[in-house]
């Protein structure tokens, strides 16, 4: 008998090339969409939870390489670009207001210099201030501090992204 989300109806998960995608949208780290698929979830709860639980196995290499596709934050990508990351990364931004621009292009450049990769944090849910005072935190951290903190944000940014995709 097939699983359910819910008491009142079945919810189907895409195809599964269709749900790599999907999971590569939320976290461009092949091996990590391929690892949930091989766990072969049955619904999209259990999608939600075997991706979560995989999540933790991410190396610093991939989350690196994912870096590679998020735009600063604060720096939108054009209305204009198709690419999904992109549209989600707009959307997520939204509570970024202009005013803060160029405080939060200092931070991304500041934060660039000091570890190597772009400044990442979930900002749906964060105004302006709170991601600009994260940034300014995060710039005091040490290197590993810093990578861990942004893996937990890459995971939280991507599982936000898979809840929301998922039926």
């Amino acid at each position: 008998m097939p699983r359910q989300d819910s008491l009142a109806a079945p919810r189907a998960l895409p195809q599964a090339n269709a749900l790599r995608s999907l999971l590569l949208t939320c976290a461009r780290i092949p091996r990590w969409a391929d690892a949930v698929l091989a766990e072969a979830p049955a619904s999209a709860s259990e999608a939600r939870a075997v991706a979560e639980r995989l999540s933790w196995g991410w190396t610093w290499a991939e989350v690196e390489a994912a870096l590679a596709t998020h735009p600063r934050i604060g720096e939108r990508p054009p209305v204009t670009d198709a690419d999904a990351d992109s549209a989600l990364a707009r959307r997520e931004q939204a509570g970024v207001g202009d005013t803060l621009a160029a405080d939060l292009h200092a931070a991304n450049v500041a934060h660039e210099q000091r570890f190597g990769h772009v400044f990442l944090i979930r900002a749906a849910g964060r105004s302006g201030a709170e991601i600009l005072a994260e940034a300014r935190r995060r710039l005091a951290l040490d290197a590993a501090s810093e990578r861990r903190e942004t893996t937990d944000q890459l995971r939280e940014i991507a599982l936000l992204r898979l809840e929301g995709m998922l039926p």
